[in-house]
């Protein structure tokens, strides 16, 4: 299994599954998730409209998370999960590294090989990067599950970048 952190759009990775740093609505928003789903298009919204109306009436809780298709991405899925929001009080780095690891339950159970993460919670959610870093990072190396062959930490910024290079080298 290879894990790595570079610099990049996520919008533009060629992997099975993309992650997506959303809000509880699945509606859109800004930062990672506006970017995603200006880059799917319609179809992704749909998607998340139709959980919203069946399976996820209020929101997706902060922690879990749930896939739908791609829309317009290179990628075949795209895995959706909230971030805690340090602003809002939700510190506990448990609720971040949950993020991680029910990510790559999703991925698992969809048969994902390869999976492309964001910096969950470290734009406008607060979190400081290198506090977001070694809990992704943990969690991604302590999961007990199946893991994707490839898993790669797409970063839009040299500070999280550094971040999370620091963070694999342990």
């Amino acid at each position: 299994m290879s894990i790595e952190a570079v610099s990049g759009d996520i919008t533009t990775e060629r992997v099975d599954a993309i992650v997506n740093a959303a809000n509880s609505s699945l509606l859109g928003g800004g930062g990672v998730d506006g970017a995603i789903h200006a880059a799917a298009g319609p179809a992704l919204l749909a998607e998340c409209r139709a959980l919203r109306e069946s399976t996820l009436p209020d929101g997706l809780p902060v922690g879990d998370a749930v896939a739908t298709g791609a829309g317009d991405l290179p990628c075949r899925w795209v895995i959706h999960t909230v971030g805690p929001n340090r602003h809002a009080g939700q510190t506990d780095p448990a609720l971040l590294a949950s993020c991680f690891t029910r990510s790559l339950d999703v991925a698992a159970d969809l048969g994902a090989t390869s999976l492309a993460f964001p910096a969950v919670s470290a734009g406008i959610y607060g979190w400081d990067a290198d506090e977001v870093a070694r809990v992704a990072v943990a969690a991604v190396n302590g999961y007990a599950g199946r893991r994707p062959d490839t898993i790669r930490f797409v970063l839009f910024s040299e500070r999280l970048l550094s971040a999370f290079r620091a963070a694999l080298a342990g």
